[in-house]
């Protein structure tokens, strides 16, 4: 009679080692992909932040044509 809790308590272990198994492997692919949507984030920040250094370039040249051809309203 003793052996069977026993063995019944190691059973439900293993079932427990093998889920707590697949939901490691889970989270380390979840981990994965949260670590490549973090590398992308930053790539279209630095994007965001090249564009608006031209825009800046294009603004300023842009007020120096209009000085220029005097477009500007005093």
């Amino acid at each position: 009679m003793s052996s069977e809790p026993e063995s019944l308590v190691l059973e439900y272990l293993r079932r427990i080692d093998l889920r707590l198994g697949k939901v490691e492997e889970r989270l380390g692919n979840v981990v994965e992909r949260l670590s490549s949507l973090e590398d992308q984030t930053a790539g279209l920040r630095r994007d965001f932040m090249r564009l608006e250094h031209r825009i800046d370039g294009f603004e300023g040249r842009l007020d120096r044509i209009d000085r220029r051809l005097d477009l500007t309203s005093a």
